[in-house]
């Protein structure tokens, strides 16, 4: 298997041009380092130095030079931005669902922080399949989804629920705003949580028809025009040509939820970003 030591023998080599100045260079003595080379030569199945006049690269040991050069840069270079990582604190990986509310997402993203846990945080706004997706694979530690979801062994907490609006087109009644259709996300996106929602709206023995819209300012739009309905949990959300009522025939809230995966690498870690956003979640919940 190619090393990293085979690297610095090469390198060194090519550049002292003597056995022993290289094996002083990389702290070994001269017969070990003679014998990285052969079994370095061996696994690419070429020779990489002539001998026959002191030490001088072949054809083939030129070409790798620029390579194991740039193969060792990179490394050192991964070490150190370990180092810094270790150092700065660790980095935490938060997944926020679309449905998260705008003036949600500040509190939920400054929670671990503020808390010490992680010094750094990246954000990824996905929806919920796609969050629990990429924490079961390792490319997040946290995040808030919608329920209900399918969870497949991740961990998760409570579901804390928040109140939602519906938006309508200006000058309609709830009666005929019932006879429009409800923008809503793909179902791909969130099955459970889509399926939920529907059956909450045909429990009132509404006709629901529905028009997939990519985010809610393409909701807003379209109530704005007057050819949707659009339930929202922004309470910011608003704009000319729309009249805002709270949804409770049905009750309607979005239902949020943290879900983290306790068994991998930085499980200590994901559990406490998952305690405090809990905790955010909660307290915004009862303002």
């Amino acid at each position: 298997m190619l090393t990293e030591r085979h690297l610095e023998i090469f390198v060194a080599l090519a550049e002292e041009e003597h056995f022993g100045a290289a094996a002083q260079r990389v702290g070994i003595t001269q017969p070990p380092l003679s014998q990285g080379l052969r079994r370095l030569e061996a696994l690419l199945g070429v020779r990489l130095f002539d001998r026959s006049q002191g030490v001088a690269l072949t054809e083939e040991g030129a070409l790798l030079l620029p390579h194991a050069r740039a193969a060792l840069a990179s490394l050192t270079e991964l070490r150190a931005a370990g180092a810094r990582e270790q150092a700065g604190g660790r980095r935490i990986r938060l997944g926020l669902a679309p449905e998260v509310p705008r003036w949600l997402v500040a509190d939920l993203a400054a929670a671990p922080a503020r808390a010490g846990v992680g010094s750094r945080i990246g954000v990824a706004t996905e929806p919920t399949a796609t969050l629990l997706s990429q924490i079961a694979k390792g490319r997040l530690d946290v995040a808030v989804t919608v329920h209900p979801a399918v969870l497949d062994g991740l961990s998760a907490g409570p579901v804390t629920l928040f109140p939602t609006w519906i938006l309508s087109p200006a000058g309609h009644t709830a009666g005929r705003s019932r006879q429009l259709p409800f923008a809503v996300r793909p179902r791909e996106e969130s099955p459970a949580a889509y399926d939920l929602f529907i059956d909450a709206l045909a429990s009132r023995g509404r006709r629901v028809e529905t028009v997939v819209v990519p985010d809610e300012r393409a909701g807003l739009a379209l109530v704005a025009a007057g050819q949707t309905v659009l339930v929202t949990a922004d309470h910011t959300l608003t704009g000319a040509g729309v009249e805002r009522r709270e949804a409770t025939d049905p009750a309607l809230p979005l239902r949020l939820r943290v879900v983290w995966d306790d068994r991998g690498l930085g499980a200590r870690e994901a559990a406490e970003a998952a305690r405090l956003l809990m905790e955010t979640l909660t307290r915004k919940a009862a303002q």
